[in-house]
């Protein structure tokens, strides 16, 4: 039985799919030209209206003859045919997103009278285009049936649809009257067909300050002032309404303006307010209210963050330049881009309107596809934190900034390819290198480490030179003044001043190797070489080689706590913030894969810069961690782990002192009159990383409402740095660190070398004999000899197990280890003792001495001199006068006695007694 309601809603369909065929047979056809398109922009744009129309009216008609089709098939077939067939039903939203799309269709081409300049142009007549839902007035069907639920969602969506249609018709009625209100200017920018008039102030009154606008109209996309021919137009996806404190007044936020709306009354306000509070939120979303605004719940507010872009228009830094990002109460907030129309941008984060937070800044120069490029932390619009620039001249420079000018510590280095390649290393201040830094100059091969001012050395330096030649004196704007003295690699000493290029010049005394002195004036002369007026002094005798170890440049020039304060103290500021997150790249630095290619594209601007998080964990994950490893054992491998990783903050810290140390020692610095001051840097710098733990210390167990213990005693703080940190951190320093021992003693270590040789030409009986080891001590009955070899033959065989053991000295950069190895190695010698004479035996110092040369000997360790020194200086003072102080010494003294003169095997008698050496 037909369903009266079913068969009422089906003629309805009926009457709407037939109005539609007319209306696009009788009025949309003869519209859409068949000849060439108008040449002027407005009739473009009616045909391209007209179109859309007809295409979207066609979509209509299409999805009502489907929903004919399933009404027929409901209706001819009740039985077998479900009411959720019916595509009113089962496809609302389809149906009516269709109907949406024609109602849009059509009030655009309302909005700019494109039907009456149509049919103006083809001189047709044009009734009106009807359009309504076909639902209007359609009862709800079927009470209590299961499909109840849907039927209600479908009765409400169009009757919702039938309001959202008026108020869409109402608008377009009033923004196609508006267009007869305006003349000139302010409707050629205005009438656009995407425009709908949601609020004018002839209706509404409202004044505007400060600038006095004689209309205010409020469109669905913009707010636009006119005064005059003026038209100001602002987007609303860049307007935030900011209530007032009075019930007639309420401020706007632009990009470049802000505005006072001032109503009559209360009701004019909130009605002003309202609308452009909702027009902006819909602008946002990208699509209008359905239902339309006032029905159902209050409207929520608009987002106070939201995307956008647009370009400033007044004076100023950022005048024509284009922002694309996050905004926040009309001011650039968040990630965003900003581009100017010279080839500048910035990509990075912003903070009320400025650069704040890391960013990238490139700056176009001159030469085609050559940048500055700008890789730097930011605060308040200026580069403030470490940074990395890359010049368009190939200079690089890795460091602090303040201000937007470089201050603090940083590296800054030549190209490649520089004509005169530099690489400065040192503080800065106010953009000018300044305090303590190292510049080594490759042109002239040299390398200055020293004091500087206003950008020039100033203050006391040490020059040292690809030469071997030193220098030390003061500087002062650039030059030499006063007294110096000179070193040149024979060991000669210069003492008296000099030129620029340490040419001796004025008063001076020269010492040469051999002990002669040569005092008087220098000069020297175009063509003429050096020459001199003085008095020779032959008589003196040569002085001590030792003494010339003594002559080490800058101990006590430069102190070392203040050296390298541009380093610790970004260190230092973290911790004292607390470790916060926020900062930690501004003041550690941050990591990033290094290449200038990079560069010279646009994809440099992405920076994909490595976290901290990425393979250490979060500082939270980091201070809980040090929490956890605070025994000794625990700390040890915590703070191995830590010092081996660049990305943990005292990893960092590690890095940036090998790099200063690197600066200062390798190459050109690699001198032996500078190994003082490389040694006592070492120390300071296991000082202050100790001093670093201890204050990520603090922070995590102040997170935890906890105190630290009160500080380190002098001796728990000696302990800890020379037990602890000193042979964890020694390795990154040592290459560099031990060459300079080399050099400092490479004459010695060339006298043991040749009495090693010269040793090791003696068979082990003999070589014992002549060292007058007590018989009774050799180890001969572990040796298996046959019956054709004689004592005298055996060689390399005795005390093995302690010669095998001294050889590990080399294997290890730990001083403590290198002790430990030879306290080892005094055990398997006594060891070997006790075996030989059955009983447990102490060895005194006559016989240990002659026995330990041995072992020496044959351990054949190089550069012996230069392992006892470094052990010397960095072994823990808590050491000295126990069991490794006397080994230590012991071993000293065959060095000693190893290289003597009469060691040697075209000096030795026939027969040696070595206790005359001690």
């Amino acid at each position: 039985m037909c369903n009266p309601e079913e068969a009422a809603l089906l003629r309805l369909e009926e009457v709407f799919s037939a109005t539609l065929a007319r209306v696009n047979s009788y009025v949309l056809q003869p519209l859409l030209p068949a000849a060439p398109e108008p040449s002027d922009p407005w009739g473009r744009e009616c045909l391209r209206l007209l179109q859309q129309l007809h295409k979207s009216s066609q979509q209509l008609w299409e999805v009502t003859e489907e929903s004919l089709h399933s009404l027929q098939e409901r209706l001819r077939h009740p039985d077998s045919t479900s009411l959720e067939s019916l595509l009113l039903l089962r496809g609302a939203d389809r149906v009516l997103q269709a109907h949406i799309e024609y109602i849009e269709s059509y009030t655009s081409c309302m909005v700019v009278q494109a039907f009456q300049k149509a049919a103006k142009r083809r001189r047709t007549g044009l009734g009106k285009i009807p359009i309504s839902s076909p639902l209007t007035g359609c009862p709800v069907p079927l009470q209590h049936h299961p499909t109840q639920e849907l039927v209600v969602n479908a009765v409400t969506l169009f009757g919702n649809l039938q309001s959202f249609m008026k108020q869409a018709l109402d608008q377009a009625a009033a923004t196609q009257a508006l267009w007869h209100t305006l003349r000139g200017r302010p409707r050629d920018v205005l009438c656009t067909p995407a425009h709908r008039l949601l609020q004018d102030s002839q209706d509404v009154p409202v004044t505007v300050a400060p600038l006095r606008a004689e209309r205010v109209l409020l469109f669905d996309d913009a707010l636009v002032l006119l005064q005059g021919h003026n038209v100001h137009t602002f987007d609303l996806k860049l307007v935030w309404v900011d209530p007032g404190q009075d019930g007639c007044t309420f401020h706007l936020l632009t990009p470049e303006e802000e505005f006072s709306f001032c109503a009559k009354d209360s009701q004019g306000q909130a009605v002003w307010q309202w609308k452009v509070t909702q027009a902006v939120r819909q602008v946002l979303r990208g699509k209008k209210d359905f239902p339309v605004l006032g029905a159902g719940l209050e409207p929520s507010q608009p987002p106070a963050c939201r995307c956008a872009e647009y370009t400033f228009r007044a004076e100023g830094r950022l005048c024509q330049a284009t922002y694309e990002g996050e905004w926040c109460r009309a001011r650039p907030h968040g990630k965003g881009t900003l581009k100017w129309p010279d080839g500048r941008n910035h990509v990075g984060n912003f903070c009320q309107g400025l650069e704040h937070g890391f960013g990238i800044r490139l700056l176009p120069q001159a030469s085609e596809d050559r940048f500055d490029c700008y890789k730097c932390h930011w605060r308040e619009g200026s580069m403030c934190g470490y940074g990395i620039c890359e010049y368009s001249t190939d200079e690089v420079y890795k460091g602090y900034f303040q201000e937007g000018l470089r201050h603090g510590f940083g590296v800054l280095e030549s190209g490649p390819q520089a004509p005169q390649p530099f690489r400065y290393t040192g503080h800065w201040e106010r953009g000018q290198r300044s305090g303590y830094g190292i510049e080594e100059d490759g042109d002239r091969g040299e390398r200055y480490i020293g004091m500087w001012q206003a950008g020039q050395r100033h203050g006391p330096g040490v020059v040292v030179t690809q030469a071997g030649v030193c220098y030390q004196g003061t500087f002062q704007a650039d030059k030499t003044v006063g007294p110096g003295i000179l070193l040149s690699e024979d060991d000669s000493l210069y003492e008296g001043t000099f030129t620029r290029d340490l040419t001796l010049m004025g008063k001076g005394k020269v010492t040469f190797p051999n002990g002669f002195t040569l005092e008087g004036s220098f000069g020297s002369g175009a063509g003429r070489g050096l020459h001199t007026q003085g008095v020779l002094d032959t008589a003196a005798l040569p002085p001590d080689p030792s003494s010339t170890c003594k002559r080490q440049l800058g101990v006590g020039a430069f102190p070392v706590e203040s050296r390298w304060q541009g380093v610790y103290r970004p260190f230092q500021d973290f911790v004292c913030a607390g470790c916060p997150r926020d900062l930690q790249e501004a003041l550690l630095g941050f990591d990033v894969q290094s290449s200038r290619e990079l560069r010279r594209s646009q994809d440099y601007l992405c920076c994909e810069r490595t976290h901290p998080e990425d393979s250490v964990g979060s500082m939270e994950d980091i201070l809980e961690e040090l929490l956890q490893h605070r025994e000794p054992k625990a700390l040890q491998l915590y703070l191995r782990k830590a010092l081996s990783n660049s990305l943990h903050p005292l990893g960092k810290l590690l890095r940036t002192l090998m790099l200063t140390f690197q600066a200062t020692y390798a190459g050109v610095g690699a001198n032996k009159h500078l190994q003082e001051l490389a040694q006592e840097e070492v120390k300071q710098h296991a000082r202050e990383l100790w001093a670093a733990y201890r204050g990520l210390l603090r922070v995590a167990l102040q997170r935890k409402g906890q105190a630290l213990e009160e500080d380190e005693d002098t001796e728990t703080r000696g302990l800890q740095v020379h037990g602890l940190v000193l042979p964890l951190m020694l390795p990154s320093f040592y290459s560099e660190l031990f060459t300079l021992y080399l050099l400092l003693h490479e004459r010695e270590d060339s006298f043991y070398s040749q009495g090693i040789a010269s040793l090791s030409l003696f068979p082990d009986t003999q070589l014992l004999e002549f060292l007058d080891v007590q018989k009774h001590l050799w180890p001969l009955k572990d040796l298996t000899l046959t019956s054709n070899q004689r004592y005298s033959l055996v060689r390399d065989k005795c005390f093995l197990s302690a010669t095998e053991c001294l050889q590990k000295i080399m294997t290890t950069v730990d001083p403590r280890e290198k002790l430990e190895v030879l306290e080892r190695t005094y055990g398997e010698i006594e060891g070997t003792v006790s075996r030989v004479l059955g009983r447990e035996y102490k060895l005194p110092m006559d016989d240990l001495l002659p026995l330990l040369i041995y072992v020496v000997s044959r351990a054949r360790i190089q550069h012996l001199g230069a392992e006892i020194h470094l052990i010397r200086d960095m072994m823990d003072p808590n050491h000295t006068g126990g069991l490794y102080d006397f080994l230590l010494t012991a071993l000293e003294s065959c060095h000693e006695h190893i290289q003597k003169e009469d060691m040697r095997l075209h000096r030795l008698p026939g027969h040696w007694h070595s206790r005359k050496l001690w």
